[in-house]
């Protein structure tokens, strides 16, 4: 991205949290995958409570392209629950990447 702030019409950013047995299966990069391939932006990571954390941007469709992908999980994985929240897209990523935990 050139630093441009995002359209907040055909573009948003997904905040969300996804319980289950998601830590130690891949499930990180299972979603860094996912969202590289989707062409989204932002970042996954582990969270101390077991539960991983995705901050994601790009276009709406994408985003739930990506929020489909969390619900079915990697294959390790076994997802309990995805608590999503749809904000405006920020533009301040220039890829996706795993953020240490949290």
């Amino acid at each position: 991205m050139n630093g441009a702030k995002m359209n907040s019409i055909t573009e948003g950013r997904l905040h969300a949290k996804v319980k289950g047995r998601v830590q130690g299966v891949g499930f990180r990069y299972y979603v860094m995958n996912a969202a590289v391939e989707l062409g989204l932006t932002g970042w996954v990571r582990n969270r101390r409570d077991g539960s991983v954390e995705v901050l994601a941007e790009g276009d709406l469709d994408h985003i739930k392209s990506l929020v489909r992908a969390l619900e079915r999980g990697s294959r390790s994985s076994a997802v309990r629950e995805v608590k999503t929240r749809l904000q405006p897209a920020s533009g301040e990523f220039d890829s996706f990447f795993v953020r240490p935990t949290l």
